[in-house]
């Protein structure tokens, strides 16, 4: 699979050749330990996972729930930097050359690196996208040049508050999917999705000109299927970072790969077969 920009497009051009919803998993890098993270991305991909999101911990995440906003606490008390994320990048792609990654997170962390050099450095490590989530689009045109001159791809996050000409910006500024965020909230499991969320992501999709990712909220297979109607892919993270709160280390890769599995839909698979 092509490298940079490529591999994001390729993975939707795939989904979308399969008939089937993509599945997106967000993990708060270097939780619940700094070494922690490749095994659990490799059981999130082994499950099913067709990108992954490694989350910037941040000390005011503002975007997050309580389970997000306490992996990155734990992870920034674990020292944590955007430095040793890029380091644990470049121990995923060590054994995984082909599954896309996205950096997630916020503009502070990203300014005090540097812009400029963060998006090479990110690119180098063998990062394909970047979701700063509280920059507006107005206000990122150095981080979308930057991105562009590293090759990768800037993923715009929208809301259902925005209006239509803030996603026609979306889609001409940024690259590879538009985040969709189901909620007028934070991340979190939720019952239910929004009874808006079909006809918000319909507008995207008639605005941006991209495919889309529809995330907060979502932590089951019906959850998925029903986002499934409308979106190419659904977003999960918060079920994830619980799951891994809770797990003996012995057992975190064989509980995430069956979480997984089990969203996806492979897990009745298996036992059709």
């Amino acid at each position: 699979m092509p490298a940079g920009k490529g591999r994001i497009t390729a993975t939707f051009a795939r989904l979308k050749a399969e008939g089937r919803t993509g599945l997106i998993t967000f993990v708060t890098a270097g939780y619940p330990e700094r070494t922690a993270t490749p095994e659990i991305v490799r059981a999130l991909v082994d499950g099913g996972a067709d990108i992954v999101e490694l989350g910037v911990p941040f000390s005011d995440p503002l975007a997050e729930g309580p389970v997000i906003q306490l992996s990155s606490h734990a992870a920034l008390e674990q020292g944590v930097t955007p430095k040793l994320c890029l380091d644990i990048v470049r121990e995923i792609r060590h054994n995984n050359v082909a599954t896309p990654l996205v950096l997630m997170g916020y503009y502070n962390p990203l300014l005090a690196y540097g812009v400029t050099r963060f998006t090479r450095d990110a690119a180098e490590a063998g990062i394909d996208g970047l979701i700063v989530v509280d920059l507006p689009p107005e206000e990122a045109g150095e981080t979308r040049a930057a991105c562009a001159a590293a090759g990768l791809d800037f993923i715009p996050l929208v809301a259902p508050t925005s209006s239509d000409e803030r996603l026609k910006l979306a889609g001409q500024s940024g690259s590879g999917f538009v985040y969709c965020v189901s909620v007028r909230g934070v991340t979190g499991v939720r019952e239910q999705l929004p009874a808006d969320l079909e006809a918000f992501v319909r507008r995207v999709c008639r605005h941006a000109g991209l495919p889309t990712a529809v995330g907060f909220g979502i932590s089951r297979r019906e959850h998925v299927e029903a986002v499934g109607r409308y979106s190419d892919a659904a977003v999960i993270g918060s079920a994830i970072v619980r799951i891994l709160a809770d797990a003996p280390p012995a057992e975190r890769y064989a509980r995430v790969r069956a979480y997984v599995e089990q969203v996806t839909g492979r897990e009745s698979a298996h036992v059709q077969g």
